[in-house]
């Protein structure tokens, strides 16, 4: 199927202490941990795209991603020291990079109205418990004109030892994972590889359709990851990039097995609390019984599965994931 080349996302990336954004902003690098989450994000997260540091309710500066490595020899590579946890133990180190380009200087409160799409996400999840939050198009366009253009940054070169990269992977066989270069293919990664699909492929056209909508027009809508909502997080939001009028949407639910009734009746309370702007709800998973494709279709929401074309026994990176996936709607 042929790539589409979707626009640019827009980030918020959350940094977990005052002296690690410091050392982000002088070299012009956001580094994500040995962990589910950090993968996660270095995935989610593409070349072209846009993000800003986010610490103590501020967004500091508007960078363009250039570049992505995840680094073999990760522990303690500098810039950053390792996260130490002394509950759990547990120490993350920092094997996935992202470089950036400054665009803009800014250091801006997320009080502004127009930072409302993000800090409602915050307000809901009660804090930074993500690594990153997605922000939508009409956010982007306006960090685009605060703070000043930077022209011709170039951040210190890192003095790092000698390293190798890698391709980060997944699977379905937890016998086989091995962090962070294998890793357990998780729900919220499976919701990424869809989006990226939704994005990268026409592939969208056809939830548009079932939501009543003009495939044709697909170009018009944004494909975003996790909305907070007071019942919990939409996975997926698909609503129009530059509302006129109205703002149409349609959320859409991933479960990484079967679908169950209990998925079904939570997507309905995401439609209903979205209103009668929502105009639709399609739950994705592997598999569904008949009499949850039944209760799905009752309930005014879309059953669909997704296919990676995959043994168990294989491991995929996210590329692979993504250019694999298929969409079925039963």
């Amino acid at each position: 199927m042929e790539r589409r080349a979707p626009a640019p996302n827009y980030f918020l990336v959350a940094v977990s202490n005052r002296h690690n954004l410091e050392l982000c902003i002088k070299y012009a690098l956001a580094g994500f941990p040995n962990s589910n989450a950090g993968v996660w994000t270095f995935c989610e997260i593409s070349e072209g795209d846009f993000i800003s540091f986010l610490y103590g309710a501020r967004a500091f500066n508007l960078y363009e991603v250039i570049g992505k490595e995840a680094v073999r020899e990760f522990q303690n590579m500098p810039p950053w020291p390792p996260l130490k946890f002394r509950e759990s133990g547990r120490t993350y180190h920092f094997p996935f990079r992202l470089h950036l380009a400054l665009r803009r200087e800014l250091s801006e409160s997320l009080v502004r109205p127009e930072f409302a799409y993000v800090a409602e996400n915050l307000l809901l999840r009660a804090g930074y418990r993500k690594t990153h939050f997605q922000a939508d198009q009409t956010t982007l366009q306006n960090v685009s004109e605060m703070g000043r253009r930077s022209e011709h940054h170039v951040p210190p070169r890192l003095e790092m030892p000698a390293y190798s990269t890698f391709v980060p992977s997944f699977s379905y066989d937890l016998s086989q994972v091995d962090p962070p270069f294998i890793n357990r293919l998780s729900e919220v990664v499976l919701q990424s590889a869809i989006r990226h699909r939704f994005r990268s492929f026409n592939d969208l056209g056809d939830v548009l359709a079932r939501a009543g909508l003009d495939p044709a027009q697909q170009d018009r809508f944004e494909v975003l990851g996790e909305k907070a909502l007071p019942q919990g997080h939409v996975d997926i939001l698909i609503k129009d990039r530059v509302p006129i009028a109205s703002a149409r949407k349609v959320v859409v639910e991933v479960k990484l097995s079967a679908a169950a009734r209990k998925d079904v009746d939570q997507l309905r309370d995401y439609v209903d609390e979205l209103g009668s702007e929502c105009l639709g709800g399609v739950l994705i998973a592997r598999s569904f019984s008949t009499r949850t494709v039944e209760y799905t279709r009752s309930s005014g929401l879309q059953p669909a599965i997704y296919d990676l074309e995959w043994s168990e026994s294989k491991t995929m990176t996210f590329e692979e994931l993504v250019n694999a996936l298929s969409i079925r709607f039963l």
